[in-house]
């Protein structure tokens, strides 16, 4: 199984959510590289996100972006 770039760019966009504070969100420019804008969009139809451009964490999105963080410490040590 090999992971698309797609997928990447979304995996980036969630490592940019803090999980400290359900308060805190994101902004994607629309300037930002078009595959970060693209995987935000997918973000928000999948239930991850609140806006099209970042926003918030979803309940969903929060889970997901906590197991993500949690993978990566155990890929990267």
């Amino acid at each position: 199984m090999t992971i698309k770039t797609a997928l990447i760019d979304e995996l980036e966009v969630l490592l940019q959510f803090p999980l400290d504070s359900t308060q805190a969100g994101i902004k994607i420019h629309h300037t930002a590289r078009e595959g970060l804008v693209d995987a935000a969009a997918k973000l928000h139809e999948k239930g991850l996100i609140s806006q099209q451009d970042g926003g918030y964490l979803t309940d969903l999105g929060y889970e997901a972006a906590e197991h993500l963080q949690h993978a990566l410490r155990i890929m990267t040590s």
